[in-house]
């Protein structure tokens, strides 16, 4: 099985740009979505053999979720409960015979940390929500996580302590979730590669000199770990200021 995630950072935006193509191309059985930026009825995107779930936000061209999936879940839901993120439409969680998939866009602290007690708070639902889910059946948590875990998960780690995205807070969130049944995929395959990076700053020749950040996982219960057979990120995939990610398991 193959999935994919991608923040596309505005769906429409990256169709223009050549979404389809890597679409067509990878073929994923799962592929996730995350700030689509859009309302229902703003785009039909026929996809042969895909069934698709949207979670739109409320607030226009803003945040969003999708999936699109080969194989039809069992169950689909939104949010986990929590009316503001409902409305930012940040979470869609998929139940298949054999897994939870959830798909999520966390939310930035935002540049001057205002919104950082917000995102402590959330780290805290969707840690509960995560450890509750893998005590039924394993989990495939995915997205742009907005946390660059470790310092070789950014290329001036020195210059971004306590910035938003690497604050001590919201690393030690992700540090817990690590630590307690679950396994960042990309780390597993690769636990020292620098350079790894999936998010760059649209500032003149920054993608090109590769001075990224490492915001966007797939994370998945211990169990699965006989499971896993690769992880990857595609950085020469533009369309977005993320790149994809890639996971295949047997």
């Amino acid at each position: 099985m193959k999935l994919v995630s991608w923040n596309v950072n505005g769906l429409r935006a990256c169709i223009r740009k050549g979404f389809l193509d890597y679409f067509n191309t990878v073929n994923a059985d799962i592929f996730c979505l995350q700030e689509i930026k859009l309302q229902a009825g703003q785009l039909h995107l026929p996809l042969e053999g895909y069934h698709q779930y949207w979670n739109y936000a409320v607030k226009k061209g803003y945040s969003g979720t999708a999936i699109f999936t080969k194989h039809k879940p069992l169950a689909v839901s939104y949010g986990v409960g929590e009316a503001a993120t409902e409305e930012e439409g940040r979470i869609i969680t998929l139940e298949f015979a054999d897994f939870y998939l959830v798909n999520v866009y966390t939310p930035n602290a935002k540049r001057d940390l205002s919104r950082l007690d917000y995102r402590l708070q959330w780290e805290d639902q969707i840690y509960a929500y995560l450890v509750e889910l893998d005590k039924k059946k394993p989990v495939i948590y995915c997205g742009d996580l907005n946390v660059a875990h470790q310092e070789i998960d950014i290329r001036n780690y020195k210059t971004n302590y306590g910035n938003s995205g690497f604050t001590i807070e919201e690393r030690e969130k992700m540090t817990r979730l690590l630590n307690n049944g679950f396994i960042d995929t990309l780390r597993y395959f690769h636990p020292h590669t620098e350079g790894l990076y999936t998010w760059w700053s649209y500032m003149k020749t920054v993608r090109e000199r590769n001075i990224g950040w490492r915001i966007d996982y797939f994370i998945v219960s211990n169990r699965l770990k006989e499971c896993l057979l690769h992880a990857a990120v595609d950085p020469d995939v533009l369309g977005s200021d993320h790149c994809p990610i890639r996971l295949e398991l047997k």
